[in-house]
């Protein structure tokens, strides 16, 4: 796999090329680039695979390169200190991203899914869904996840998805207007990757969006009516966090 390094930094760039030379022998360096003019000049001559991209660069950033690319054909995997904030973005769009500086475990594992992708032909979804994230972090409702199933991505607006089931390691979510998708990650890690989107770990089995509960019946630990008419049973030991989730998310309550 080709692949072109992006990085202002000359020692960040001759880092990386070594550990991927010594680390990740499928992947060959055809190019190294500090400015994101000189990485448009390369990207268009060597047609690589793999990009690995800094954001923070002296001319534009590594997302004002990446629309010149209206529809790229290459995967990217940025090796970033960004904070939490643009993390949120990468890991709903399920976009690989290392940090710096860099594990040798994570830099192998972002390098072998990237080749999975590439092999399926599914590099440009989770890229488009990145770009449509960095332009809604502020507006909530209109983030997008990318969903990694069997059969490649699926890319679903948060706000469509009234509730995600566990199904041994897989999620099934649950929406208002499409099928259901199995996904092939674990319930724990939607819940880890939600928990601030006003979606909630009801029992075991359920995570839910709160702004898809029609009514909530009392019992040991009581009962969820989805606006979609199914009901998901509350843990007991879950039900005086979902009521605290009331009152934090609800004026009204």
């Amino acid at each position: 796999m080709k692949a072109v390094l992006i990085d202002d930094e000359i020692r960040a760039l001759t880092s990386l090329r070594t550990l991927l030379n010594k680390w990740c022998p499928e992947v060959e360096v055809v190019a190294e680039c500090q400015t994101a003019f000189e990485a448009f000049n390369k990207i268009t001559l060597m047609d690589p695979q793999i990009i690995f991209m800094d954001i923070n660069m002296p001319d534009k950033n590594g997302f004002d390169l990446l629309r010149e690319f209206p529809k790229p054909e290459f995967e990217v995997i940025f090796v970033t200190a960004y904070d939490d904030f643009m993390m949120q973005a990468f890991r709903f769009s399920a976009i690989d991203y290392i940090l710096k500086p860099i594990d040798v475990q994570i830099l192998i594992d972002a390098v072998n899914r990237a080749a999975y992708k590439i092999k399926h032909k599914i590099t440009n979804i989770p890229l488009h869904a990145l770009m449509t994230n960095i332009k809604s972090l502020e507006d909530k409702s209109q983030l997008k996840l990318c969903i990694y199933s069997t059969k490649g991505f699926d890319v679903v607006n948060l706000e469509d998805i009234v509730y995600c089931s566990s199904d041994s390691n897989y999620t099934n979510f649950y929406f208002t207007n499409r099928k259901m998708i199995c996904s092939s990650r674990a319930l724990h890690d939607y819940e880890e990757l939600l928990k601030n989107q006003r979606f909630f770990r009801i029992h075991k089995s359920y995570l839910v969006n709160l702004d898809h509960i029609d009514r909530y019946v009392k019992g040991e630990g009581g009962t969820l009516i989805m606006k979609n008419g199914v009901e998901l049973e509350v843990s007991r030991r879950r039900k005086a966090q979902l009521l605290n989730q009331f009152k934090d998310n609800f004026k009204f309550f």
